[in-house]
């Protein structure tokens, strides 16, 4: 059994669509994030830089004791690995998985976590912020869509965790101030990821959990500064 710790967010979302898709049994742990969840000194035990989701498999291939993971790039890889899932065993076709799950960590969602931040939650419209942030995320969906465009179905060939990674974030769009009309082999990309009833499956879990921001959750979610985390940490 897999402890999923899980709020409904895009890198939420990725792994409760993996286990969806997957088959592999999993218990959710919800979490509220403006509540101060992540920073709770027994969650930093399981992942230290305070961020969700993380998992504790408790029945590991191994056999041994339980194993907790946390990053959500990671978890991909490890759940892809324990169920022998939507990850290649070819090292070409492996690696076209792994690039493209690496641009979204290092890429996709970054930047549109910023692009997201600067024109919803930030306290002031800073212009440049904005224009830097939007004019990138504007940049990563031409990357995919010119990517999508040379004759792929899925962004490395067969369905992998490349397109779990990435979907999540690409279901931001509206929000993000895009129009998928602007990328029509995204559009088509998503829509096919979309209609996937595990990934809908994954999509509902924790529904009901998400809540409005207020102001005590924004402050909690933003202004967590170094040294009370560091002291959360210790404790």
């Amino acid at each position: 059994m897999i402890d999923l710790h899980y709020a409904p967010t895009p890198n939420g979302w990725k792994i409760s669509i993996m286990l969806e898709e997957c088959g592999l049994p999993y218990t959710v742990v919800p979490m509220q994030l403006g509540r101060g969840d992540q920073h709770q000194p027994e969650f930093l035990k399981l992942s230290p830089n305070g961020r969700m989701p993380a998992i504790v498999d408790r029945a590991p291939a191994d056999g041994g004791d339980a194993v907790s993971i946390f990053e959500s790039g990671a978890i991909l890889i490890y759940l892809a690995e324990k169920s022998g899932q939507f990850m290649p065993a070819e090292m070409r076709k492996r690696f076209d998985v792994l690039q493209w799950l690496m641009w979204q960590m290092g890429g996709l969602g970054p930047m549109l976590g910023q692009n997201g931040h600067f024109l919803l939650y930030a306290p002031e419209k800073i212009p440049y912020a904005i224009d830097r942030y939007t004019r990138e995320a504007r940049r990563l969906y031409g990357v995919l869509d010119a990517h999508l465009g040379e004759g792929r179905d899925y962004i490395a060939g067969d369905y992998s965790i490349a397109d779990m990674a990435c979907f999540p974030w690409i279901m931001t769009h509206k929000a993000q101030g895009l129009t998928l009309d602007d990328f029509p082999n995204v559009k088509r990309w998503f829509a096919l990821v979309r209609a996937r009833p595990q990934v809908q499956a994954g999509l509902a879990v924790g529904k009901q959990e998400k809540k409005p921001m207020d102001e005590q959750a924004r402050k909690i979610m933003f202004g967590v500064d170094a040294p009370a985390h560091a002291q959360a940490q210790q404790q």
